[in-house]
């Protein structure tokens, strides 16, 4: 359901179920969730990426699998947000939380919660047979997963509504025009391209982009002074790390940084 592989310091995450577009269930998120976890303390991972088997990247909640909660009537609404905190939710926040790159690589069609594990990335890559599309009011429900956080600070307030309000589907090239990706890789050889990217990340200095994620996710709800202070003080910790004698040291010696292997161990 989940498959998981490490190479050259990226650790690949595929979501397994290509019958159902990756259609997210309870086993699969929680595996997810668990992943996502371990990476963060793992050595051997410095970059991590998701994406999906087949012609999907995920088609959101399992709707068999909610079924039950959506005839349950009223008390529906008590079954969802214990789902989305049991599940979806703890994933974005442990993806937003990891002190490492993760990459969304979009390989087919994301709709609903799937859309929102497309955008949650620090980087979004997609496929040029990718699609996007926040299908939650076609069922009479609301976006969910941290697309009500996430969409509208890509693409501003009124436009991430309209997205939302008709379930307009976003190809690769729209998605990359709205902000909702960085790239766009042709379909074929689209693994070995987010690959080869993902290890570009995986090259640079890995303390140094922990704490440059940490700071653009506290920019994102913070003022300008607190960015100010956060990023003095980031940089105490940033200065007085072997990265940046490397980084300098390199540059002394007109040579390219290694910031894979320690030189002063």
């Amino acid at each position: 359901m989940l498959l998981s592989s490490v190479t050259n310091g990226v650790l690949t995450l595929t979501m397994n179920r290509p019958e159902s577009l990756n259609s997210a269930n309870d086993d699969l998120l929680l595996s997810l969730l668990d992943a996502v976890r371990g990476a963060a303390s793992d050595d051997a991972v410095r970059v991590v990426v998701l994406t999906g088997a087949g012609r999907g990247f995920c088609a959101g909640a399992d709707l068999g699998m909610m079924a039950g909660a959506a005839a349950g009537g009223e008390a529906s609404a008590t079954r969802f947000s214990e789902h989305l905190e049991h599940t979806f939710n703890p994933l974005v926040r442990a993806i937003r939380a990891l002190p490492k790159p993760f990459v969304s690589a979009v390989n087919g069609v994301a709709a609903g919660a799937g859309a929102s594990l497309a955008l949650v990335g620090d980087v979004r890559l997609w496929s040029s047979s990718a699609s996007a599309v926040q299908v939650f009011s076609n069922i009479g429900l609301i976006p969910d997963a941290g697309s009500s956080w996430l969409l509208p600070r890509l693409v501003g307030g009124p436009r991430a509504f309209e997205l939302m309000a008709f379930a307009e589907r976003v190809g690769a090239e729209d998605a990359l025009r709205l902000g909702l990706c960085e790239h766009v890789f042709p379909a074929d050889g689209f693994g070995e391209a987010v690959q080869a990217y993902a290890e570009r990340l995986a090259a640079r200095p890995a303390a140094a982009l922990a704490l440059t994620k940490a700071l653009v996710q506290g920019g994102l709800s913070g003022t300008l002074d607190e960015s100010l202070l956060a990023e003095a003080a980031a940089q105490d910790r940033a200065g007085a790390s072997w990265e940046h004698r490397e980084g300098v040291t390199a540059f002394l010696q007109k040579r390219a940084p290694d910031f894979l292997k320690r030189r002063d161990a």
